[in-house]
């Protein structure tokens, strides 16, 4: 029976990446020596790393005047790490979208002051005012909200950089990287393992300060301050050449909503599951959905796992149901998905 891994991250990977990760985990290229004991000084080790940047930079189209840095700590670092280097006032605001903003805001009040955004939410989608936001360091958005299951989708001008969460949609859709200042995702959703974070930052906000030198962006600019997460790069490489031989991530993009509509058209015709999010802000990655009871969740959870679903408990935080779907996740994933939802309902009484 195959299992569908539906963890809102770390999230499978593709399974031909895997496949090739174990036919040279004992030897790299017939090396002799595994990519986990390699040196990160080494020749073999930095074509890895030129071509991961190179890779990245294709798919998303990374103009020359943007660094790309590959960090550890996951995006939750970044929350400490962009006001660090980024300020010069010393005010930022926050466009206050759910649990992951409300995490980065709170950090970035142990360095100056958060002026609070809300965004505007309707059917049409989830966008946010620019109004008075002249005299901050930055805009801070998350662009998908993994436990909210909503996505931004209208990004406005402003005279201040953008920077952006991109952990759970990262590759998943298209991103005009000149749109935004600094844009931080961890790898575990959609580029590779846990254990490495991307950093995509224009170099001109780019400053020289006092700060502990791992903390410091100026210190990261094209090079490998330390030993960085090897194996992750490694794998994280060998994900973006599938992308790029799967049409790139407009052929992602494609494969995201077909995955979505699918799973979101049956909530429509059912009588037992709901989904918690309407309109064009649904995420085309997570999807959070309940039967209304805990009690009934818990025990749709039980048959999923029976049939071979797992990962699809919602977030901690909130409870529920919420499947994710990242690029890795096959087509036959979401109408596995739809298949076992029904066979539950069928056994379920709806009347009780």
């Amino acid at each position: 029976m195959p299992i569908f891994n539906y963890s809102a991250g770390p999230s499978m990977l593709p399974h031909e990446v895997m496949q090739n990760v174990q036919k040279e985990l004992l030897s790299y290229e017939g090396s002799g020596v595994s990519i986990v004991e390699m040196s990160h000084r080494s020749t073999a080790f930095q074509s890895i790393v030129d071509s991961l940047e190179a890779r990245l930079r294709r798919l998303m189209d990374i103009p020359e005047t943007y660094a790309v840095l590959f960090l550890q700590g996951g995006a939750t670092l970044q929350f400490s790490m962009v006001p660090m280097n980024l300020r010069e006032t010393s005010r930022f605001a926050y466009v206050d979208t759910g649990i992951w903003s409300k995490k980065a805001m709170t950090d970035a009040r142990c360095f100056g002051e958060v002026a609070i955004i809300q965004p505007t939410d309707d059917l049409d989608g989830m966008s946010f005012s620019t109004d008075g936001l002249h005299d901050v360091d930055y805009v801070h958005l998350t662009l998908n909200n993994t436990i909210e299951g909503t996505r931004f989708t209208a990004i406005p001008e402003t005279e201040v950089p953008i920077v952006a969460d991109a952990s759970s949609n990262i590759l998943a859709e298209p991103i005009d990287v000149s749109r935004f200042g600094l844009i931080y995702a961890g790898a575990q959703k959609n580029i590779g393992p846990s254990g490495l974070t991307v950093v995509i930052v224009r170099r001109d906000l780019v400053q020289s300060l006092h700060l502990p030198s791992y903390l410091s962006y100026h210190n990261q600019m094209d090079t490998l301050l330390n030993t960085p997460s090897t194996f992750s790069m490694y794998v994280a490489e060998r994900v973006l050449k599938w992308v790029e031989e799967a049409g790139g991530v407009e052929a992602m993009e494609r494969m995201n909503v077909q995955k979505r509509d699918l799973i979101y058209g049956y909530f429509e015709t059912s009588a037992l599951f709901k989904p918690l999010v309407t309109g064009e802000k649904r995420s085309l990655t997570n999807i959070p959905f309940t039967t209304g009871s805990e009690e009934t969740d818990q025990r749709f959870l039980e048959f999923a796992r029976e049939q071979g679903l797992i990962e699809l408990g919602g977030h901690r935080s909130v409870g529920g149901l919420r499947a994710s779907l990242y690029n890795a996740m096959p087509l036959e994933g979401a109408t596995r998905l739809i298949e076992v939802m029904r066979q539950f309902e069928e056994g379920h009484d709806v009347s009780h």
